[in-house]
C-alpha cells in the first residue's frame, strides 16, 4: 500500500475531511491556509486565503459548495469552495474551536474557547436568514459554565448536536431549545476527536486517555471500547468493512526525544465487533492528529505532526482479509 504524499503544509495538522463525493479531500493545520486536493491523485486544487491563525476545524456542505473553518484568530468564516472566494466571516470574542453544517446546510454551528476572560459558548446561526450573519447575530447562544467543547459534529439527525469536552464528557444538546439532553462520563480525559459512522447510527471518539469508544449516536448507549497504549488523537469507521481506524501517538512536546518506532505514530486498524487490533500501517514522523475514511471506504487520509498528509489506497488483500472467529 503505497501512499500519496501530500506536503503543503508547514505546521502540524489540524484537520482532514472529504466531502460528501469523496472527490474532494480539504486539509487544514496550525497554518492559517486550509487546502482542497484531488482524492485520487493528490494533485492540489487551491487554497483559501484569509484567516490569520491557526485552522482547528473545518466543515463542507453536502453539495460541496461551501467550506466552514474554525479558526484561533476568533473567526469563523464560510468560503465558496469552488472559487475560494469569502462569502460572510464571523467574528467571536475568543478562539472558535469546532465548526459544523447542518444535514440541510441551513444552520451552521461553531463553538468558542472559554479563554481571554470569555465563556465558552456554542453559536446557531440559520443561513436562510441573511441579516444574521452579516450582523453576526446567532439566533441561539449557549453559554457552556463547565468544562469547554473541543470538538462538535451534528447528530443523527437535525435536531440536535453532539459535543465532547476538555474533561472527557459527550454530550447532546437541542439547538431549538438550547437545553442538554444527554451527557456520558465514559472518557476520564480530553475527547479529541469526534465522527459519525456512514449511516450516522454510531458515534466514535477519540480520547487523551488512551482509548476509543463506540456509541449508539441517538441514545449514547456504550457498545465497543477499543485500548490503545498512546493518547488517542483521531478515530474513524469504515464505511463498508467491520474496522476501526486510530491515529495518535505520544504527546507531541516528547516526539523530539524519541525514536520514530518508540513514539508509536502508526495508524491502528480494530476489528469493530471483537475490539482487537488487526493491523498497522506506518509512515509519519510525528503522531497523526487527523484521520478520514473515503466515503468509498477504498482509501483513507492521516494527517500529522509532521504536517504531512498520507492518502493510502487499500490494495486487493485488504478485502480479502477475513477475521478468524
Amino acid at each position: 500500500m503505497k501512499p500519496i504524499l501530500l506536503q503543503a503544509h508547514e505546521r502540524s495538522l489540524t484537520k482532514i475531511l472529504y466531502n460528501k463525493d469523496g472527490d474532494l479531500l480539504f486539509t487544514a493545520s496550525k497554518h492559517n491556509l486550509p487546502n482542497v486536493w484531488w482524492s485520487i491523485n493528490g494533485e492540489r486544487l487551491g487554497t483559501y486565503n484569509g484567516h490569520n491563525g491557526a485552522i482547528w476545524d473545518m466543515a463542507v456542505s453536502s453539495d460541496s459548495t461551501q467550506l466552514l473553518t474554525a479558526s484561533a484568530d476568533q473567526s469563523c468564516i464560510i468560503w465558496d469552495s469552488e472559487t475560494g472566494k469569502i462569502l460572510h466571516q464571523m467574528a467571536a470574542k475568543s478562539p472558535v474551536r469546532s465548526c459544523g453544517f447542518s444535514l440541510t446546510n441551513n444552520i451552521l454551528c461553531f463553538t468558542t474557547d472559554k479563554a481571554m476572560n470569555q465563556p465558552c459558548f456554542i453559536k446557531f446561526f440559520d443561513l436562510r436568514d441573511k441579516e444574521q450573519v452579516a450582523t453576526n447575530s446567532p439566533f441561539r447562544d449557549i453559554k457552556i459554565e463547565d468544562s469547554k467543547v473541543n470538538r462538535m459534529i451534528w447528530g443523527t439527525v437535525e435536531d440536535y448536536i453532539i459535543t465532547g469536552h476538555e474533561n472527557g464528557q459527550i454530550c447532546q444538546y437541542d439547538w431549538k431549545t438550547g437545553e442538554r439532553l444527554r451527557v456520558d462520563h465514559s472518557h476520564d480525559a480530553l475527547i479529541k476527536d469526534l465522527q459519525l459512522s456512514k449511516d450516522r447510527t454510531m458515534l466514535i471518539t477519540a480520547s487523551k486517555d488512551t482509548t476509543a469508544k463506540l456509541f449508539d449516536a441517538k441514545t449514547f448507549q456504550f457498545l465497543k471500547s477499543y485500548k490503545t497504549d498512546r493518547p488517542v488523537n483521531s478515530a474513524a469507521v469504515s464505511p463498508i468493512k467491520h474496522h476501526i481506524l486510530l491515529g495518535g501517538g505520544q504527546e507531541a512536546m516528547e516526539v523530539t526525544t524519541s525514536h520514530t518506532k518508540s513514539g508509536k505514530f502508526e495508524a491502528r486498524f480494530f476489528h469493530l465487533i471483537f475490539e482487537e487490533e488487526i493491523g498497522r500501517v506506518k509512515g509519519h514522523f510525528g503522531p497523526i492528529n487527523t484521520l478520514a475514511f473515503h466515503p468509498n471506504g477504498k482509501q483513507y487520509s492521516s494527517g500529522a505532526e509532521d504536517g504531512y498528509v498520507r492518502i493510502h489506497d487499500f490494495d486487493q488483500s485488504y478485502y480479502d482479509f477475513e477475521y478468524d472467529f
